[in-house]
């Protein structure tokens, strides 16, 4: 990467409104799936409304923001921002919990799909999104205190 297109990075990087708190400025964003049990086609469109809505409902405990969603027959998409204090295992944890009881009471033809207690996978995947590529904030971090030491 060149010393043009790294400036151009920082660039676009300081125009990006970040959060903030009392102690702490940031930018927390994250890419969030979760898959149905036995990977078992059961989502459509009224299953994911009231998934979606129980996340929002939940969401407000966690300090978390829901950003977008999606859904296929058998997982679904989420991202969302979170905060420096967020706790993002009970979160999941909570929520999949919540929605996987409240889904198989409201909807129950999908226990003939799936048996057992569980409507979600035991399993997730969590991705940070967002903010500047590893090698970005790398090099920036290399290039620390370069221009001053030069001048000494």
């Amino acid at each position: 990467m060149t010393n043009n297109q790294f400036r151009i990075i920082l660039f676009l990087i300081n125009k990006v409104k970040l959060d903030t708190n009392k102690h702490s400025v940031y930018l927390l964003y994250y890419h969030l799936v979760l898959v149905v049990k036995y990977r078992k086609k059961v989502i459509d469109d009224r299953i994911s409304n009231r998934l979606k809505e129980i996340f929002e409902y939940i969401q407000p405990n966690y300090n978390i923001t829901l950003i977008e969603w999606s859904h296929d027959e058998d997982h679904v998409h989420i991202l969302f921002k979170a905060t420096p204090t967020s706790s993002l295992a009970k979160f999941i944890n909570a929520y999949k919990s919540a929605s996987s009881r409240l889904i198989k009471k409201e909807f129950p033809k999908i226990k003939e799909k799936l048996w057992d207690k569980y409507f979600w996978s035991r399993s997730y995947c969590l991705l940070t999104s967002g903010g500047a590529p590893v090698d970005v904030i790398r090099k920036y971090i290399e290039n620390q205190g370069k221009k001053n030491a030069k001048s000494v």
